[in-house]
């Protein structure tokens, strides 16, 4: 009799978005005369494609209804144009990276599931908790060894390397989902360093780096000296550009690192020739798009909306005196529930009074308890409505 891969029955029973969703059911149809759930919980984008991508969107499907422009399959690591447009918006930022260590993917998640063919099954990983929690699902089904390593409000969520941990992967993500909190580059010198000494290599999880502002701040882990030799960066256009629906995203892995001898820029070749055909002509043509000036531009007055949000929620939250941390720097605020309430009271507490619907922070990871966390790519008026209604139910509880 075939055996099962056994280690999905070690996974949670339910995966946390999935419980949201099931829980704002059942409420909606308890109460069918609320008209309008507001959503801060799942990081979806609201607004549409910048008119620069749609362009080209446009112009890639009339290439394909031409014998002279139609692409069949293209180069499973990504188009050259494509490769070289991303390889080209790194050199810009002074950050070396040629262009076949650069690899198109079809996002960020997907991404960071499939990387791990890299990683032997005795390897064990470290995750930072709170942290999304693919990052914990996709090790569990491997069967893989994870060390759990807290973040706490005391290290504002960016904790240092603690030497007597034996990790051999290192997940990353900065600005933080779901924390909001940026690792300065003294901390990630730090990673970098214990990554380098114990031969690990980190996953550096960067999907939300458009969202920084602080020029102080790193947006790649390749600004760090010596990352090309213990580094792979996963990047995805979901937020950055509202690929969300569109799905597109890329990964760079140097070609210094390797281990046992093995390149994993080599390996990852191979895996992507073996496992995949590679992502869509036109979704490759659109994506290029992003990286031109007018698409750059273009993408800033979207991300310029969601930071308007983020002033419009952390202004509420000033009001009331809860402490929180992100908003700035990234597109997720990450709250300490008021009243002493665990995540899950905050949620059905938010939901019942005001119908605003957040994602309880115990379900990134068990120290997440007692926080919460919003989104700021809402509708905007949804967003000031929910702040409004937020200020209207806590003030009168404090």
């Amino acid at each position: 009799m075939l055996k099962p891969n056994m280690h999905y029955a070690d996974l949670q029973d339910s995966y946390l978005f999935y419980h949201i969703a099931k829980k704002t059911e059942a409420y909606t149809k308890q109460h069918v005369l609320v008209q309008k759930l507001y959503r801060l919980g799942i990081g979806d984008v609201s607004l549409p494609l910048c008119s620069a991508v749609i362009a080209a969107l446009h112009s890639a499907v009339e290439d394909q209804a031409k014998k002279e422009t139609f692409q069949g399959y293209l180069p499973e690591c990504g188009a050259p144009f494509l490769r070289e447009a991303i390889a080209a918006h790194y050199q810009q930022r002074g950050i070396a990276v040629a262009t076949d260590e650069v690899f198109v993917s079809s996002g960020a998640s997907d991404e960071l599931g499939d990387i791990l063919d890299l990683f032997d099954k005795s390897s064990k990983a470290l995750v930072i908790e709170p942290a999304y929690p693919a990052y914990v699902d996709a090790n569990v089904i491997a069967g893989r060894e994870i060390i759990h390593l807290p973040a706490s409000k005391e290290d504002g969520f960016t904790p240092e390397p603690d030497e007597s941990l034996a990790a051999d992967i290192i997940y990353i993500c900065s600005p933080n989902n779901p924390t909001g909190a940026v690792f300065t580059k003294e901390k990630l010198q730090k990673w970098v360093d214990y990554a380098n000494r114990r031969g690990a290599v980190i996953l550096f999880d960067a999907a939300y780096e458009a969202f920084i502002e602080d020029a102080s701040l790193p947006h790649s882990i390749f600004e760090i000296e010596g990352a090309r030799t213990c580094a792979i960066e996963i990047c995805s256009l979901s937020k950055t550009a509202g690929f969300t629906g569109t799905r597109l995203g890329y990964t760079v892995i140097p070609k210094e690192l390797e281990r046992c001898g093995m390149s994993l820029q080599a390996m990852w070749v191979r895996n992507r020739t073996t496992k995949t055909n590679g992502v869509s002509y036109i979704i490759q043509r659109g994506a290029a798009a992003v990286f031109t000036e007018e698409g750059q531009r273009q993408i800033q007055e979207n991300i310029s909306v969601y930071k308007q949000n983020a002033r419009v929620l952390t202004a509420a939250l000033d009001k009331l005196g809860i402490w929180y941390c992100g908003g700035k720097n990234a597109p997720y605020i990450w709250l300490r529930c008021p009243k002493g309430m665990d995540s899950w009271t905050f949620f059905d507490y938010l939901l019942e009074h005001i119908q605003v619907v957040g994602t309880p922070g115990v379900g990134f990871g068990e120290n997440g308890d007692g926080y919460f966390r919003f989104t700021t790519f809402g509708d905007p008026e949804d967003t000031k409505i929910a702040a409004e209604r937020l200020i209207a139910l806590l003030e009168e509880k404090q």
